[in-house]
C-alpha cells in the first residue's frame, strides 16, 4: 500500500469512529444521565495468601511437561 492509500484508510477509520461516537452520545442522551460508577474494591476479588501451599495436594499430580512423577517418559 501506498502512504496515499494508508492515509485515506485512515482517515475512513477516523470519520467511522466520528460518527459512532455521535449516534453512542445521542443514545446515551436519549436514555439519560448514565449511573455514576461506583468505587470501592469489588466483593469478587479474591486474596492469595503468601503463605506455601499444603504439599499434601500435589501428591497425584503430574508435572507439567515430565509426565506422571513414578513414571518415566517414553
Amino acid at each position: 500500500m501506498s502512504v496515499q492509500d494508508d492515509l485515506a484508510a485512515v482517515k475512513r477509520c477516523l470519520e467511522d469512529l466520528v460518527r459512532t461516537v455521535g449516534q453512542l452520545e445521542r443514545s446515551v442522551a436519549a436514555e439519560g444521565t448514565p449511573p455514576a460508577p461506583t468505587t470501592g474494591r469489588a466483593e469478587s476479588v479474591v486474596t492469595i495468601p503468601d503463605a506455601p501451599y499444603d504439599s499434601e495436594l500435589w501428591t497425584d499430580t503430574d508435572d507439567e511437561g515430565l509426565g506422571a512423577r513414578d513414571r518415566h517418559a517414553p
